[in-house]
């Protein structure tokens, strides 16, 4: 909704612009003798997305490093996690035969006919 309120201004301004200025231009290219007629319009809303174009370009590369790092620490977060889980694992197997062997020893008659008390 409000990327619409802004974005309506800025289109009626840019189709305003157009309308209000198509009268021929002659366009050249500094060292080439090329020249050719354009409407003013065009030849300002090119050379502006063109500067956009540039402009983004030159952001998504200076932005390279920064996404490689980030890709990197993605991946030594995954390596990390698969890592926890196995620890975790192991340690629920340490868990679980400590217990087994607990109850056991807990539960297994003694030779003597004395009763056993487990603490812990």
């Amino acid at each position: 909704m409000w990327r619409w309120l802004l974005i309506t201004p800025l289109l009626l301004l840019l189709v305003l612009f157009a309308l209000s200025n198509m009268q021929p231009v002659a366009v050249g290219l500094w060292p080439f003798d090329l020249t050719w007629q354009a409407p003013l319009a065009m030849v300002v809303l090119l050379a502006a997305a063109l500067a956009f174009l540039l402009g983004a370009l030159v952001a998504w590369w200076a932005g390279l490093p920064h996404r490689r790092r980030a890709w990197e620490a993605q991946r030594a977060a995954k390596r990390a996690e698969a890592e926890l889980t196995e620890l975790r694992a192991r340690e629920a197997k340490r868990v679980e035969a400590e217990t087994l062997a607990r109850d056991r020893a807990m539960y297994a008659a003694p030779s003597d006919g004395r009763a056993v008390r487990v603490v812990g």
